[in-house]
């Protein structure tokens, strides 16, 4: 479907030689069109089954009618399909196609000066208002008959049928609704104007958009104190966690740890010889990123930890850090991709006052480069052949974005399927560079964000165009580098409210476990974010079966999220207003409406909170001053609400919030049919 594009060229005109664009016949303008990211630099991000809504400002000098469509196709054809545009007032048009398989999409936007609708429309006015009608029905026949000659061979004899009833004189046929329809399929689109862009769709599969992770240790899952864990230490913890809810265990990095260098408990600059180390700190004489701790098992024992957890309905998860100890392979093999001291010693990771010996980061600026680039990408080629689909990645706003972009796009394009989790605590900009590099999902601010008005502002930002177009959060109220404040200071009350917050604020969101249910919470000193004693540097010995533990309470939400399509997504997410700053409320709707679901959350840990709850009907598509029935589906309670004001109180601890599903409308008797 090629359509002629205008480019500049030279031609005489009255003996003068002049610059005429080649086609100055096209009339029609389009732009503004959405979602469009960067100029159309970066691809939009969707979901197998999603909807792909597509909007266009497209106008032309005078009052000729338009023809407006939306073309799209996927990668692996050349053949564009189509589908009409709708006018919705003030020249914006409108349209929509669905995504149907994982991969990449394009779409764009062409526009032609209708001259069949503009007769049409012409002709009724001059109907209405009594003119001679013989020069303009031959008209109007002649335009059928240049569209008999792209028809298929039945309706061209059609449309010639209903060019000689025009011939005749019979104007009503201008009226036929099958005609408009015919004339629909074969419109004359010799002058169209295509969108100087075609823009990308990159098309996951569901669980980019809807993933619930609990990250473990394995080497802390040893029923003895004081052993190192192993995968099949780790593989018995598989049923705990899947009883939970969760769908993705995300191991930290599993490979040798070194040895120069290695930070002690609590990050201590010196190791005793017992000391395990931190498994960010990666390569020792046997092996760097593609091998595996000896003291974890083998590969044989990690593919029988991913049967088993597969078996459990649990997808394993990877952590990827591109950084090398001294003991690392690459530093003897290639010492060009570090960077080096006047000295000749190679650059450790430093962060004055902090320094990390135990750590040298790759230098993205070596001559080397392509072959660091190879590198890096076989380290993910190597673990998507072990069957490994999603990675979190350490600090990749630590690593060049230009590398990024090509080893992301280059693995995506012979793995579709594979999804990459950006742990970027960092500036705006660079977390949403990393989103539009290819990354399919990234941390957040939300670990901080504690307030009503962080909470709203912060998510309606997310949650809306442009950015949501291509970045999908992924909410974490805890990790093991970041023990928050408010679970230090809230204990169970804040655990409870900041996950029922994470878990139905984001459709992706995950834990630091057992630490998270057990309510882990004391820092490494005041005003740290700290664990004491943290799981990083040593093993640890965790009471699964604790009475104190919030694992009951995490597998009810995770039992509602998987039951309920709208907190399966994040783009319906509306705030309503609340009486009191410490309550919020939000809903979310599935995209076909049958699914309804309002939150409303206690935001103090310390205690009982009430107040009036003004739903926004109209953005809920309920009736205003209707009563309808909500099940509390966190309490099995019942209530009778309003899509007016509704009055809530939470009590920190035992009901922290409510996850209302709205049920139906309660009839009165102007609902019965005889009422009347």
């Amino acid at each position: 479907m090629s359509v002629r594009k205008s480019t500049w060229q030279s031609a005489c005109c009255n003996g003068k030689r002049l610059q005429f664009p080649s086609e100055g016949r096209q009339r029609v303008v389009i732009e503004g069109v959405a979602p469009e990211i960067d100029g159309g630099r970066f691809a939009i991000k969707r979901t197998v089954g999603d909807v792909v809504r597509v909007q266009a400002v497209v106008f032309a000098d005078g009052h000729d009618s338009i023809g407006c469509e939306l073309l799209y196709r996927s990668a692996d054809t050349e053949q564009w399909l189509s589908v009409p545009m709708s006018p919705k007032g003030n020249d914006c048009w409108e349209a929509e196609f669905a995504v149907s398989a994982i991969g990449r999409y394009f779409y764009t936007v062409r526009a032609w000066i209708d001259r069949f609708e503009t007769w049409r429309s012409d002709l009724k006015k001059r109907i209405a208002a009594e003119r001679e009608l013989s020069v303009e029905l031959l008209i109007g026949a002649e335009l059928l008959e240049m569209a008999s000659q792209r028809a298929a061979a039945e309706d061209a004899a059609r449309l010639r049928s209903w060019g000689e009833s025009l011939r005749g004189g019979n104007s009503s046929v201008a009226e036929s609704e099958e005609l408009w329809t015919a004339m629909r399929r074969y419109p004359d689109v010799s002058l169209a104007v295509q969108y100087e862009r075609e823009l990308a769709v990159v098309v996951d599969r569901e669980k980019a958009r809807f993933s619930t992770w609990y990250e473990i240790f394995p080497r802390s899952t040893a029923s003895e104190p004081g052993r190192h864990g192993t995968f099949a230490d780790c593989e018995k913890c598989l049923p705990y966690i899947a009883g939970m809810g969760f769908d993705v265990v995300y191991l930290p990095p599993i490979h040798p740890i070194g040895h120069r260098f290695r930070k002690g408990k609590n990050n201590s600059s010196v190791a005793e010889t017992s000391d395990v180390g931190s498994p960010w700190a990666i390569g020792d004489e046997s092996g760097g990123h593609t091998a595996i701790h000896p003291e974890l098992g083998s590969l044989e024992q990690f593919h029988s930890f991913q049967t088993a957890a597969r078996g459990l309905g649990l997808e394993v998860a990877l952590d990827t850090a591109f950084q090398c100890t001294p003991d690392h392979p690459w530093t003897r093999e290639h010492p060009e991709w570090f960077r080096k001291r006047p000295d000749g010693t190679i650059q450790y990771a430093e962060n004055p006052p902090k320094k990390y010996q135990d750590i040298y980061p790759l230098d993205f600026e070596t001559p080397q480069w392509r072959e660091l680039w190879v590198a890096l990408k076989g380290i993910f080629d190597f673990w998507i052949a072990q069957d490994v689909r999603i990675f979190r990645v350490d600090n990749p706003h630590t690593k060049a974005f230009a590398f990024w972009e090509w080893c992301i796009a280059s693995i995506k394009e012979e793995h579709p399927d594979a999804l990459f989790l950006a742990e970027a605590f960092t500036r705006p900009h660079v977390m949403n560079r990393l989103a539009k590099l290819g990354f399919s999902q990234s941390y957040t601010y939300f670990t901080w964000r504690n307030t009503k008005q962080e909470l709203t502002n912060y998510f309606t930002t997310l949650t809306k165009p442009p950015i949501s177009d291509y970045f999908r959060p992924n909410l974490w109220p805890n990790t093991p580098d970041i023990l928050p404040q408010v679970l230090q200071v809230g204990g169970r009350p804040a655990f409870m409210m900041r996950l029922l917050l994470a878990a139905t604020l984001g459709a992706n969101y995950g834990i630091y476990g057992p630490a998270f249910e057990l309510g882990e919470n004391a820092p490494r000193e005041q005003g740290s974010e700290e664990y004491l004693n943290s799981e990083k540097y040593e093993l640890k010995q965790w009471d699964l079966e604790s009475p104190e533990s919030m694992r009951h309470f995490i597998a009810r939400v995770n039992k509602i999220r998987k039951q309920n399509a709208a907190l399966q997504q994040d783009g319906s997410l509306t705030f309503h207003e609340t009486d009191n700053p410490s309550i919020v409320c939000y809903s979310k709707s599935s995209p076909d409406l049958s699914n309804l679901i309002v939150v409303v959350v206690n935001l103090d840990w310390a205690h009982t909170q009430a107040g009036w709850v003004t739903l926004d009907a109209e953005s809920l598509g309920l009736e205003a001053g209707k009563t309808f029935e909500a099940e509390d589906l966190l309490s099995g309670g019942r209530f009778l609400w309003q899509a007016a004001r509704d009055y809530v109180e939470l009590v920190p601890g035992s009901l922290p919030g409510h996850i209302l599903r709205v049920r139906r409308w309660l009839k009165t008797e102007r609902d019965f049919d005889y009422y009347l």
